[in-house]
């Protein structure tokens, strides 16, 4: 038996290839299953890894579920602003699963996806909670590898980025911008890892970033990933508070003004 010195995650990728497995496919498959009719999703889309957002908002009554969302591992919920509709995802947790919905979220008419995940800090910037706009993400997880030609970081649209200039200003929760690391095994931070993350000036750690920028290049779709640093790894007494109703009128409040410095845009 021989064995080749490049490791499975970097060989034969045939980046060039379209897939034969689609999220087109796949969602007509769960349609016809469970008998659900083919219908558009809202045109802004959030994932919300935490699921705190989706809960607070479920158990308010101001989300109400989309009952004609046919993917088989995620319920999506939707929440009408002023002058905007969202659709919500919750615990999309992980590189893979959040690109999987990201995938079939725009096979069904999303136009922009946005990514709010809790994250660890490295750099300490402030005490959180906070969010960090997330520029670029340190590859180390696997799911980006299938989109992109291996590199270090994987980025977020030059343009998309630069639409959001001025777009925080009034935030009461400071909004930083910067690079974070990805992983795919948040249990295998160790003190030496977080060490060189940090000599990098990684500003937190979380597991999504990579891979959705990754799949957002590869496919030419408009996606921003926010982390919102709210704890220290549990390595201090009182970690993980997001704030006002965990977090969700910070969250919202950010949402909307991505959409705000969106919308000119398109």
């Amino acid at each position: 038996m021989t064995f080749s010195s490049v490791p499975p995650i970097l060989a034969q990728k045939f980046y060039g290839e379209g897939s034969a497995f689609t999220p087109e496919n796949l969602l007509r498959e769960a349609r016809r299953q469970k008998a659900k009719t083919d219908a558009a999703v809202p045109a802004i889309c959030v994932l919300d890894p935490d699921g705190d957002l989706v809960r607070r908002l479920r158990s308010t009554g101001v989300a109400r579920l989309d009952t004609s969302w046919s993917c088989y591992h995620t319920e999506l919920y939707r929440l009408s602003q002023e002058e905007f509709e969202l659709g919500l995802l919750g615990c999309a947790v992980g590189s893979s699963f959040a690109v999987l919905v990201a995938e079939e979220l725009f096979a069904c008419g999303c136009k922009l996806l946005i990514s709010v995940t809790s994250a660890g800090q490295l750099v300490e910037l402030r005490p959180p909670p906070y969010f960090v706009l997330i520029e670029r993400a340190l590859r180390d997880e696997g799911t980006s590898y299938h989109y992109l030609p291996p590199a270090e970081f994987s980025g977020v649209n030059g343009t998309l980025l630069g639409a959001m200039e001025n777009a925080f200003a009034g935030l009461r929760v400071p909004v930083e911008r910067g690079a974070v690391w990805t992983t795919d095994a948040p249990f295998r931070e160790t003190p030496s890892a977080i060490a060189c993350m940090k000599e990098k000036g990684l500003l937190a750690v979380e597991m999504e970033a990579a891979a959705l920028y990754a799949f957002a290049e590869a496919r030419g779709k408009p996606v921003l990933c926010f982390a919102h640093v709210t704890n220290q790894m549990a390595m201090v007494s009182g970690d993980f508070e997001k704030g006002e109703a965990d977090g969700t009128v910070d969250a919202l409040a950010l949402i909307a003004a991505v959409v705000r410095a969106w919308r000119p845009q398109v």
